[in-house]
């Protein structure tokens, strides 16, 4: 019952912090909302409290080790085993997956097997999300090819589409994952934990971007135009295209890190030397009553606080790796809220990534997404707090 209250009180204020931000108060479906937050609850139930759930994550998880094991005799074999001897683990273990990863994602893509997918899931969820067609095609198709990669498929009707279904379409994009780096997430958290954000990340997104950008009936009915990726390439063309992009996106991670983490130490000397603190124990102050509120138990909440922080100021994978090193000290009900959290794209670097995609596709729609940046912080910020409050009912 303590969990059940503690929960209500996450909705209330995750919900009066969605209000403080919406575009139109009037056009917010109560019914809607209502039925996606119960639908997201049996979901987690499922995920994360039932033995079906657990046989399914756990078929999951072994089939993405199986493709970290594949991916690390590719690892290994260029650099000469250096991954076995614990050396470069970040490097060799986490990202150089998402090479092999990004390639099957291709296959799939060929074969024309994800945009089937994409279209029979966005359908299905467009009947209970009250969004539309366009935007449950977006929230999978964003899931399987990434936040940058995901636009491509819309490039046809970018420029077509109204401020507020962009801003629909980049906030959906920053509350998720791509399923490329899925494996590099499972080397560092619970796979379970992975697992259930990648779904309970959906559906809290369709419930924050109804509460903050509700749209109406008419402006739902956006022409489909779902554009096929490299149709006109041979298997071979494609498959080392997507080769490429993987490793492209595993060196960028590793800049990204390389950049962020060196910052970070320099910022927290700083802090220590000026007020005694670090800066991200400064900002784990600041986070702490939002670790709290999602059921993260006390105990925990100011080292929550600080990787949630982290998270935002620089990115998940640093956020995870500092989780990682101390993880031993959490709860299991604290890492496990913690880890769900973990999961999505909503940090700074990614207003970044999502404009400059739409930008090189259409120039004056990547001005609009740029112009909403804070608030696509806010917004898949809040479906963060609202996926990781949902697993704190069954954890």
């Amino acid at each position: 019952m303590l969990y059940i209250l503690h929960f209500l009180l996450a909705i209330v204020v995750i919900f009066s912090l969605a209000l403080l931000f919406s575009n139109d108060r009037k056009k917010i479906r109560p019914r809607i909302i209502l039925q996606l937050m119960v639908i997201e609850a049996a979901l987690s139930y499922f995920l994360l409290h039932s033995s079906g759930g657990t046989i399914l994550v756990s078929g999951i998880s072994d089939f993405f080790e199986t493709i970290l094991r594949f991916a690390a005799q590719g690892t290994d074999f260029v650099f000469g085993g250096m991954a076995n001897q614990g050396l470069a683990f970040v490097f060799l273990g986490v990202l150089c997956p998402i090479v092999f990863v990004s390639a099957l994602i291709g296959i799939l893509q060929h074969w024309r097997i994800l945009p089937l997918f994409i279209r029979v899931i966005g359908t299905a969820l467009s009947k209970v999300n009250g969004m539309g067609k366009l935007e449950s095609f977006n929230a999978v198709s964003t899931l399987i090819f990434g936040q940058s990669e995901n636009f491509i498929a819309y490039k046809g009707i970018l420029g077509d589409l109204s401020p507020r279904r962009m801003y629909t379409m980049a906030a959906t994009a920053m509350s998720t994952v791509s399923l490329s780096i899925v494996g590099a997430y499972m080397s560092m958290i619970d796979a379970r934990y992975v697992v259930a954000a990648l779904i309970l990340n959906m559906f809290s997104a369709f419930i924050v971007l109804s509460i903050i950008n509700p749209l109406s009936h008419a402006e739902d009915q956006q022409p489909i135009a779902l554009e096929k990726l490299h149709e006109d390439q041979t298997f071979f063309e494609m498959l080392g295209e997507y080769i490429l992009a993987g490793f492209k996106v595993a060196m960028i991670i590793t800049a990204m890190l390389i950049g962020f983490i060196a910052l970070i130490s320099a910022v927290n000397a700083i802090c220590s030397s000026l007020f005694g603190y670090s800066f991200q124990r400064l900002l784990g102050y600041v986070f702490y009553p939002f670790a709290w509120l999602i059921g993260i138990p006390a105990s925990d909440a100011l080292h929550a606080g600080s990787i949630m922080a982290t998270k935002l100021v620089s990115s998940e994978f640093v956020a995870m790796i500092d989780l990682k090193k101390i993880a031993a000290d959490f709860t299991p009900r604290g890492l496990g809220i913690l880890s769900v959290f973990l999961v999505s794209f909503s940090n700074f670097a990614s207003i970044g990534i999502v404009a400059g995609t739409i930008k090189g596709l259409n120039e004056k729609q990547g001005n609009v997404v740029s112009r909403f940046g804070w608030k696509l912080v806010y917004g898949s910020t809040l479906v963060s707090l609202l996926s990781a409050a949902f697993a704190g009912l069954f954890l």
